[in-house]
């Protein structure tokens, strides 16, 4: 692929990451019995942590920061030669509602096209997750709901 190709995979990595709902670091501090068990099996059960080989011209990387809340978030795609994700992966520094949203989010976009997994939005993953709308504040703060359908 080439470089205009691993352009695009980057952009496609983080805008990907900008629909992830990112919550506060306070939240550390809340009792685990507020959060929905599916948020408790994706944090204490992450799924594809880690990171993919970054001078790969497969490979996409997207990196976000909320400093209102100061989670930052890395996503990595793997996409084949006719543009469907192949692999993801993904490292968090934040709460475990963020966690929770990146490794969902990776299994999501898995098995998809760029252009597919650019339609998921962090208000799909906060349903799947039952996050309560009082967690969207920093995902809100970095993508408003006009730039949610980004285009590559």
């Amino acid at each position: 692929m080439a470089a205009a190709g691993s352009g695009r995979l980057r952009r496609a990595a983080s805008a990907l990451l900008l629909r992830s709902p990112r919550l506060p670091a306070r939240e550390l501090s809340a009792p685990a019995r507020l959060y929905h068990k599916k948020v408790v099996d994706h944090y204490e059960n992450p799924r594809n942590v880690g990171s993919l080989d970054k001078t790969s011209k497969n490979v996409g990387t997207g990196l976000v920061g909320a400093p209102a809340c100061g989670d930052v978030m890395k996503l990595q795609i793997q996409v084949d030669e006719k543009g469907k994700i192949v692999d993801a992966r993904f490292k968090t520094f934040g709460c475990g509602s963020a966690i929770a949203s990146s490794s969902l989010a990776t299994e999501w976009v898995k098995g998809k096209t760029v252009e597919e997994a650019l339609t998921i939005k962090n208000t799909d993953i906060a349903k799947e997750l039952c996050l309560p709308p009082v967690k969207l504040h920093c995902s809100k703060s970095v993508l408003s709901p006009a730039e949610e359908k980004l285009s590559l």
